[in-house]
């Protein structure tokens, strides 16, 4: 009876205490935890070259982090030399051939990176002599290699090939160019004709100049003291040997005055890539820096801020829509961005603004500025769990002047932070009226709703390099019909008559991506007749269609082809370009484009099923330069180049193919026509 009595006053106690509770107020933040963070143990040698240790012996483990602090640079025609050599770093040393090198490196089970700006070295404390004897002789004795470079250049010419025609790669170069410049050396990007330029030469000229000691710091944490440390960097690194660095100063850009509106057409897109974006005069450390990192958690920089929740919870316009408010030693920027449905760009353009101005001239909640500060603390608190975390607070407070107890003080200066505070950095920051809307999309579909958005009522168009153009400059000459572009491509590779003769093709083609060779051949039967296999070495993928039905397989697995596809692949035949029309197929002359070097007319298919083709075609020869066509979702862009005779029709021997890994160049070895290949080829079962 005592303990029914005692649990009936517990009871009774906590309801009445409950309903002391005002609920309709958020409950006041406590004070700041107090920070505890272990010192770096530190030390300079003769040469000028910083070291910072952190002691961590949970795990016999040790990691060496090399950083260059040195100032941005220009590259200008040569954009992408720097890069090349800092990956030409981990290519093998003057006393270790590459081959040697990775044996090493796997023996060791070691990790091992390079970039322009860094050297990256962990693995278990009982190999660390080995380690840090390697990375020592990586630092001073790199051997560049033509090889080397030209794998290199073969691999980023891929990955640019692919990221040409990428929306979201066009938007974040062009981007760079619109908020930094093209002179400024963060409005720079690669390009094809910039990779191909680097040479050797420049790349050995950029690390002698620039990996030097006295502006590098090296960070070491893990299963070691101080005493070991200094003693393996003194016997490994102490003869490297110190240098004067170039210094280099830019001005930096501003804001625009007023409201511009920029953007890149692809006729082809069903999306459009849209960022608000322009530079900010905002300085790592500084006083603004915390406040505005909560403001733009606010505002966007999270699945749970302002514009998420508008655009993509209450309208649905996209999956997401984000924002980024980003300090800098040299320029900082602002963007928000979301990828929508044409329809609603200029809605979501709209939504966007509506929120900026919102967040500078409401003060956010109290509900809304604590979720942000917990979010924040939440995630500085577990990046001190990892010990590399001591060491970076070291390197970022010595490279970016901060206070010394900047990092102890973390939180404190979080949580002072008011809602009062959130308003002034927006109102200081958030510029709704001096911004650059730049979309990436459909220049037909949303140029006009557009047009708003500029104060001159006025669109800046430009190309996918960020180079302005204008709009009426490739306009199809006066008299050039649709009919008359398909026609001529159809003489180009042969004549109606010649195509018509082929009632069936045997291609076999190869290509290489990512060291992996792949083998593909495709079988057309008439009238609508496919097989194709790809064998990429480790696996075969297979895809078969008897006219009516099909199926894919890989890896052992199989699978009915999905309804679309079917529908798709009913309306593909030898003689395609000869039938658009019975097929219900729509097709218009849409502009003209630069393609490959090559002004080529653009003409737009349009499927029974919605689905859209986009193809270019040569205007002197009259052949297909490109296809683009939507696949999962994205947009894939294939182009046609080589094409030579096969019984009086012309057929194309190298195609590009764009893939998010990069560009397959796939070489034809042979097409064969009338082999009368069996109908059991091609039986669905």
């Amino acid at each position: 009876m005592k303990r029914i009595l005692i649990l009936f006053l517990f009871l009774s106690i906590t309801a009445l205490s409950f309903a002391q509770v005002d609920r309709t107020k958020f409950p006041q933040a406590g004070p700041a935890p107090e920070v505890k963070i272990g010192n770096a143990e530190s030390f300079v040698l003769p040469n000028g070259l910083k070291v910072f240790v952190v002691e961590n012996h949970k795990l016999p483990k040790v990691t060496f982090s090399l950083v260059l602090d040195r100032d941005p640079i220009v590259e200008g025609k040569n954009a992408g030399y720097t890069t090349a050599a800092g990956e030409l770093l981990r290519k093998g040393t003057k006393n270790r051939p590459k081959d040697k090198f990775e044996q090493e490196i796997d023996f060791l089970g070691a990790d091992f990176n390079t970039s322009s700006t860094s050297v990256f070295t962990s693995g278990l404390s009982k190999y660390t002599d080995k380690i840090m004897n390697i990375m020592a002789d990586v630092i001073l004795n790199p051997d560049f290699k033509q090889e080397e470079l030209d794998k290199i250049t073969k691999e980023a010419l891929s990955g640019l090939a692919y990221s040409k025609d990428d929306p979201d790669a066009i938007s974040d170069r062009v981007e760079k160019t619109l908020v930094f410049g093209k002179e400024h050396p963060y409005g720079e990007f690669e390009t094809e004709e910039s990779v191909k330029s680097v040479t050797l030469d420049m790349c050995k000229k950029y690390y002698e100049t620039y990996f030097r000691p006295n502006i590098s710091y090296l960070a070491i944490v893990g299963d070691i003291n101080k005493a070991k440390a200094k003693s393996l960097v003194e016997k490994y690194l102490s003869k490297w040997e110190k240098k004067d660095v170039p210094k280099n100063t830019f001005t930096n850009p501003k804001a625009p005055i007023v409201n511009k509106v920029a953007l890149v057409d692809r006729s082809n897109s069903v999306q459009s890539v849209i960022s608000i974006c322009y530079p900010v005069d905002l300085a790592i450390g500084s006083e603004d820096a915390m406040k505005a990192k909560v403001a733009n958690l606010i505002l966007g920089g999270s699945a749970t801020s302002r514009l998420f929740m508008n655009l993509r919870e209450s309208k649905a316009y996209t999956y997401g829509a984000y924002s980024s408010l980003n300090p800098d030693k040299l320029v900082g920027s602002f963007s928000a961005s979301a990828k929508v449905r044409n329809v609603v760009t200029d809605s979501a353009v709209t939504e966007i603004f509506n929120e900026m101005k919102k967040i500078r001239n409401e003060k956010v909640t109290e509900k809304e500025l604590q979720s942000a500060k917990n979010l924040l603390s939440g995630n500085f608190i577990r990046s001190l769990e990892q010990p590399a975390t001591i060491a970076s607070f070291a390197i970022n407070t010595a490279l970016y002047n901060l206070p010394k107890d900047y990092y102890k003080n973390y939180l404190k200066n979080l949580n002072k932070v008011t809602a009062d505070d959130v308003q002034m950095i927006a109102k200081k920051y958030i510029k709704p009226n001096n911004a650059i809307v730049f979309v990436v999309g459909s220049s037909e579909e949303v140029a006009k709703n557009l047009s708003k958005f500029s104060v001159s009522g006025k669109i800046d168009y430009y190309d996918v390099f960020g180079e302005k153009v204008d709009p009426n400059v490739k306009k199809v000459p006066e008299g050039v019909t649709v009919d008359q572009v398909l026609n001529k491509y159809v003489e180009a590779i042969g004549g109606k008559e010649n195509i018509m003769k082929v009632k069936d093709r045997t291609t076999k083609m190869s290509g290489a991506m990512q060291g992996m060779n792949i083998t593909m051949t495709q079988i057309q039967k008439s009238p609508n007749k496919f097989y194709q296999l790809v064998d990429f070495g480790v696996g075969q993928q297979s895809m078969v269609f008897d006219g009516e039905k099909g199926k894919m397989s890989a890896m052992g697995q199989e699978q009915a082809m999905p309804p679309e596809q079917t529908e798709q692949m009913k309306l593909g035949s030898l003689y395609s370009m000869l039938d658009y029309k019975e097929k219900g197929i729509k097709y218009e002359l849409t502009g003209m484009e630069t393609i490959n070097n090559k002004d080529g007319y653009r003409v737009l298919f349009t499927y029974p099923s919605g689905k859209k083709n986009t193809n270019y075609y040569d205007v002197n020869t009259g052949l297909l330069l490109r296809q683009t066509s939507e696949q999962g979702g994205g947009v894939q862009t294939v182009d046609f180049d080589d094409y030579r005779d096969v019984q009086g029709v012309k057929y194309a021997f190298k195609m590009s193919v764009g893939t998010p890994n990069g560009t397959l160049d796939l070489i034809t070895s042979s097409v064969e026509v009338n082999t009368n290949p069996s109908d059991s080829l091609f039986e669905v079962k």
